[in-house]
């Protein structure tokens, strides 16, 4: 039996990789986590081929040149995200629920191609401020890089009323349980 796709999309720093982190590892879901290509450096403790598949700009323009991507996003200027095809089709093909921690846009790209077998999920912080907030405190990031995040979360709140459900992770715990119940549902239609 061919797979599921659940679409977890979220502003940077509103929870979502924390969210879906706690789905697959303390959850009894079986869902599969899918790995994006990026064109960012690694962050401390990850991992090729584990978070991300790192890769140049160079490289990504060839994936890109080949249509080797479900969906892909140039989401800072020089910052690209992407998800291959052949990753998705090869696990959905072994019968994997697969989970997507992906931009936006692509998140809606992958929900307009695989339509009902997706689920997508918009996790939205309480506030901007708190957004702000968060990032600061994350530590992971220049002050211009958080402008730039919090540029980018007001355009991508707007897209929230396309996803099928929206969860407002105000309290970390409740919003791992109501994403968590929705993906069962999903899953269990």
């Amino acid at each position: 039996m061919q797979g599921k796709l659940i679409i977890c999309a979220a502003p940077s720093g509103s929870g979502k990789s924390t969210i879906v982190k706690f789905l697959c590892n303390e959850t009894d879901l079986d869902l599969r986590f899918s790995v994006s290509v990026t064109t960012r450096a690694p962050r401390e403790g990850e991992k090729d081929g584990e978070q991300y598949f790192f890769k140049t700009i160079d490289e990504f323009n060839a994936h890109v040149a080949n249509g080797d991507f479900v969906e892909y996003e140039e989401v800072y200027p020089g910052l690209f995200y992407g998800t291959l095809k052949s990753q998705v089709d090869k696990q959905l093909a072994q019968g994997d629920n697969i989970i997507f921690d992906v931009d936006v846009k692509g998140a809606l790209n992958i929900k307009k191609l695989y339509g009902k077998r997706a689920l997508a999920i918009f996790i939205q912080p309480p506030s901007v401020a708190e957004l702000r907030r968060r990032l600061e405190n994350r530590g992971t990031d220049a002050p211009e890089i958080i402008e730039q995040r919090l540029a980018k979360a007001e355009e991508e709140l707007s897209f929230a009323p396309q996803f099928d459900e929206i969860v407002i992770n105000d309290n970390l715990e409740i919003a791992q349980v109501e994403v968590s119940t929705l993906i069962e549902d999903f899953l269990n239609e």
